[in-house]
């Protein structure tokens, strides 16, 4: 066989094997399929890393707002109406039974009150004599009928002052101690006064006003001697005030004084 007709008989078996199907059963050229976006060529995928997590701490609570107690203060009004109910009810010069007397009132006299001390009974009564000058007054509240609560009254006492006597200075000192059992005894210096100037033969010739703490609340106390020196029985520890106290000299015209009680502390049990 001459050269000539071995290349034809190569190029033959070349074309017959190129016409010839695959044997993998797999198209030699894939059709493309239709897709979302205007590319042409097939998308690749790509690996989307994941995400990564941090540690984070997680949200804490925040805490709400804590109330804090406030004192609401007391509302007050200017005065009140009362009626007396006792017999004969005595006005004195300061909120206690062992002030000087002023002025009675009789049973069922209409009154208006205008003020009330800070811990005891007494209130402060508006009252003009036949000049119309004011000499206002205090009552013991559990004789009256009062129309309204004292307790809305402004508190005047202490802060008045008392009418001042124009012969005896008060004491110029006071001292006083506790002892074992809780109870103060109070010592000052005497100022004798002559018996022309006592009211009559019940008055005291001093006042002691004391503020003491008992069960957790102060309670205010006038007390009455002719001798300078008396003992508080009940003052405890406990209270948001301090105790404390003052003596006045007292004759029928007025008072001297007052000097300070230096008070000693409560014992914490």
């Amino acid at each position: 066989m001459n050269k000539k007709t071995i290349q034809l008989l190569l190029l033959f078996i070349l074309l017959t094997s190129s016409c010839a199907p695959n044997s993998g059963g797999e198209p030699a050229s894939p059709s493309l399929a239709p897709v979302d976006s205007p590319a042409t060529n097939p998308s690749t995928h790509t690996l989307t890393p994941l995400p990564t997590f941090t540690n984070t701490p997680l949200p804490t609570d925040t805490p709400l707002p804590t109330e804090t107690a406030t004192l609401t203060p007391i509302p007050t009004v200017e005065n009140l109406s009362a009626k007396v109910i006792a017999d004969k009810l005595s006005c004195r010069y300061g909120p206690g039974a062992e002030y000087l007397y002023l002025i009675a009132f009789n049973a069922t006299a209409k009154i208006k009150l205008i003020g009330r001390t800070d811990a005891n009974n007494w209130v402060w009564v508006e009252n003009t004599d036949n000049q119309n000058r004011s000499s206002n007054c205090w009552v013991n509240k559990k004789f009256l009928e009062i129309q309204g609560d004292p307790q809305f009254l402004p508190i005047v006492y202490p802060g008045l002052k008392l009418p001042v006597s124009p012969y005896y200075p008060g004491p110029s000192w006071a001292t006083a101690e506790r002892k074992e059992d809780g109870k103060i005894v109070i010592t000052w210096e005497a100022v004798p006064i002559s018996p022309g100037k006592y009211e009559d033969e019940f008055m005291h010739q001093y006042i002691i006003e004391v503020w003491r703490c008992e069960a957790g609340q102060i309670i205010f106390e006038t007390l009455g001697t002719n001798f300078p020196f008396i003992t508080v029985d009940v003052d405890e520890a406990g209270c948001a005030v301090p105790s404390h106290g003052r003596v006045f000299v007292q004759e029928k015209h007025g008072y001297g004084g007052p000097v300070e009680i230096p008070w000693p502390a409560a014992i914490v049990p």
